[in-house]
């Protein structure tokens, strides 16, 4: 296993998604380039008191087995409700045709099992740069 390095002790650490798979599939997706913006509920910020992403920090991302995987740094964020995310943004998160239905109905049911649902519920927007991966060469992600 990657041992994570010494300027990323105290970095904030997560994973994308809510399961083992999911995890794999969103980190493979920032790997690549693809994935460079990310959104998450406020009120589930709020309720475990978690940071709120701030610009410039560099987080590690986790793998579904709960290792760090790589670094992020936050470009931009904002808080938005669900309904007003735009195109762009859809298209940033990477995930799925790329499209703002697709992503619509994605992320509907993410928050739905996850805590509720609401096309008002405030979400905390963020874009970020992938800054390095911390995984060894010869691991790899996803099964």
């Amino acid at each position: 296993m990657t041992e994570l390095p010494e300027r990323y002790r105290d970095a904030v650490q997560f994973a994308f998604g809510d399961t083992p798979a999911l995890k794999d599939a969103l980190l493979a997706l920032v790997l690549s380039g693809k994935k460079t913006a990310t959104c998450t509920a406020l009120r589930d910020i709020k309720d475990a008191h978690e940071p709120m992403p701030k610009v410039g920090r560099r987080d590690v991302v986790l793998d579904g087995a709960g290792k760090p995987a790589a670094v992020i740094e936050t470009t931009e964020v904002d808080i938005c409700r669900f309904d007003e995310v735009g195109e762009d943004f859809a298209r940033d998160e990477g995930e799925g045709d790329l499209s703002l239905e697709h992503w619509r109905e994605s992320h509907e049911t993410y928050f739905a099992r996850n805590g509720g649902f609401s096309p008002d519920m405030e979400l905390v927007c963020e874009r970020f740069r992938l800054v390095e991966t911390l995984q060894d060469d010869e691991q790899e992600t996803g099964s």
